[in-house]
């Protein structure tokens, strides 16, 4: 994934309601107004919130006769979580790092000044 689409992903989910909308479509297909119905907001700010997933490649809308439902399109979620991955390689080390020197302090209180 380049970086300018992972800035556009990140971006579209740095707001909560962008979130709460993709929770959402995570269960399924919504229509805007089934999009809408839990925030205190109209349906064209919804909308505008829709444009930015779009944007982000994160929704896609459909057409259903008089419908057009939104569906979550987790593409660019598996490319963010491979990004977010490899800091948590890092983490995961650098924890481990710490539950040894950690270890050692409990086995030998001495190295840090004290005795039993």
């Amino acid at each position: 994934m380049t970086q300018d689409l992972l800035d556009v992903t990140f971006a579209a989910l740095a707001d909560p309601t962008r979130r709460a909308i993709l929770a959402r479509l995570a269960h399924g297909e919504a229509t805007v107004t089934e999009l809408a119905e839990p925030f205190a907001m109209s349906q064209p700010a919804i909308s505008k919130h829709l444009k930015v997933l779009e944007r982000a490649g994160l929704v896609a809308r459909g057409r259903d006769a008089q419908r057009r439902p939104c569906r979550l399109v987790a593409e660019p979620l598996k490319d963010a979580t491979e990004w977010l991955g490899e800091y948590s390689r890092f983490w995961d080390g650098a924890f481990s790092k710490l539950d040894l020197v950690l270890e050692g302090e409990q086995r030998h209180p001495e190295s840090r000044g004290e005795t039993d």
